[in-house]
């Protein structure tokens, strides 16, 4: 069944793609689609557990980020691929080739997974206020609330004004992190040895717990739903040749902007190792705590500020994709387009109520635990974003030409199997731990 309403349409094929053999003016046109991916994979919910990684066991658990981010890059491509093959994203796929019962099943957990992102994003940018201004959490959580505003006016100028805002959050979490690595004087043979495969990881419980939590947060279900849809912003021509080389560079664009996302990742768990594991502070987990013991540990007075201003950026940058990502569902399983204020108000206030209660109610030491359960929402929804995704691709009649070749349709589904193994054993051991608690 066609789909004849483009999700995203006030900026559906609004970017002009030059008709030029020029490889890199092609390449700038098409980029911008994977930095707004790649914000999803540094986002304040990965924060504690690459700084529990690092200060718990130094640099070993680089490996277990690196693989994600392979495992990520591929999962993206696929995004790439069926969006520009079919017109479709991942929402309108799996309204037009699903049962009714099954797409709106897909729509209430999308939803929740969305909600639960944004809550994440919300904290962390509170949590960002409180370091760097002193705000008590419950105003830092209403002053977050309120950046509604500030997408609501970039949405008007164009898509271009979004990437490139995102772009700058991004560069300046990078900027922060590499200032930090400078302070924080890793050891690069121990650094590159970290990203070798070892075997101690599966044999230790405890660095066995953590690897699978990174591995299994590292896919965001939203981003799936994302990318499909904005790299539809490209104007370009509906022929096959065309077709292909929007994949082409599509893929370079999201594969790169993941690449910077894999350093930054890195370099959060590297600033951990360097810093607290070894100076005998390997209990160190939460974000709060990091930011108090940066400065001291490291001598340098402005590395705790620095810390704080790339949690800020990352919190921000987070939520503006949270929120094109709530638009792209809505309008992809119902059909509904709602005004953009609106629904970006639905989405911060579903998100903020419960921050609200779990401030009030147990003080603002709750907020690592709404951190860690939003994380189990999104590992909960992961599968139902996944499994559709690598479904639709290898469809030859969906596809067409463009469908998955053998070799992409096993990788793709080994992809699958892990994620979803992996966050059902995580999700089995947070609810043991609660059944104990």
């Amino acid at each position: 069944m066609p789909h004849s309403v483009p999700s995203l349409s006030e900026v559906h094929r609004s970017i002009s793609i030059p008709n030029v053999q020029s490889f890199w003016r092609k390449m700038f046109a098409f980029a911008g689609p994977g930095y707004l991916v790649s914000v999803g994979y540094m986002d304040p919910g990965n924060w504690a557990t690459d700084i529990a990684g690092g200060s718990k066991f130094g640099y070993t658990l680089l490996s277990v980020i690196l693989l994600s981010n392979l495992m990520a890059i591929l999962l993206q491509s696929l995004c790439v691929r069926l969006g520009v093959a079919t017109g479709k994203d991942l929402a309108q796929a799996c309204r037009d080739y699903f049962s009714p019962s099954v797409s709106f099943i897909l729509w209430i957990l999308c939803e929740i997974a969305i909600a639960a992102c944004d809550l994440a994003e919300l904290l962390g940018s509170a949590i960002a206020l409180q370091l760097l201004f002193g705000l008590p959490l419950m105003a830092g959580v209403w002053i977050t609330t309120l950046d509604v505003l500030g997408l609501i006016f970039l949405q008007s100028k164009g898509f271009r004004y979004t990437e490139a805002l995102v772009i700058v959050l991004v560069a300046t979490i990078g900027v922060c992190f590499a200032t930090e690595l400078l302070f924080s004087r890793p050891a690069i043979g121990s650094v590159l040895q970290g990203y070798l495969p070892n075997s101690e990881i599966v044999h230790n419980p405890e660095m066995l717990y953590l690897a699978i939590g990174i591995l299994g947060a590292t896919v965001m279900p939203h981003n799936l739903y994302l990318h499909s849809s904005i790299v539809q912003t490209r104007n370009w021509q509906p022929t096959t040749n065309k077709r292909r080389e929007a994949i082409k560079f599509g893929t370079i664009d999201s594969t790169v902007a993941l690449s910077f996302a894999l350093l930054i990742n890195s370099a959060i768990l590297i600033v951990a190792a360097a810093t607290f594991h070894f100076s005998g502070n390997q209990g160190v987990a939460e974000i709060q705590d990091a930011y108090q013991l940066l400065s001291p540990l490291l001598g340098v007075s402005g590395a705790s500020a620095i810390f704080g201003v790339a949690l800020l950026a990352s919190g921000q940058s987070s939520t503006l994709t949270a929120t094109l990502a709530g638009q792209i569902v809505m309008e992809g399983f119902l059909r509904i387009k709602l005004p953009a204020w609106l629904r970006r108000l639905a989405t911060r206030l579903i998100a903020v109520i419960p921050a609200l209660i779990a401030v009030a109610m147990f003080g603002e030491h709750s907020t690592s635990n709404l951190l860690v359960f939003s994380q189990v929402i999104l590992s909960l929804q992961l599968p139902f974003a996944v499994i559709p995704l690598v479904i639709f691709t290898s469809d030859r009649r969906l596809m067409g030409e463009f469908v998955n070749p053998r070799w992409l349709k096993i990788m793709a589904w080994a992809v699958a199997v892990l994620l979803v193994g992996l966050n059902s054993w995580l999700l089995i051991q947070v609810g043991m731990d609660w059944i104990r608690l």
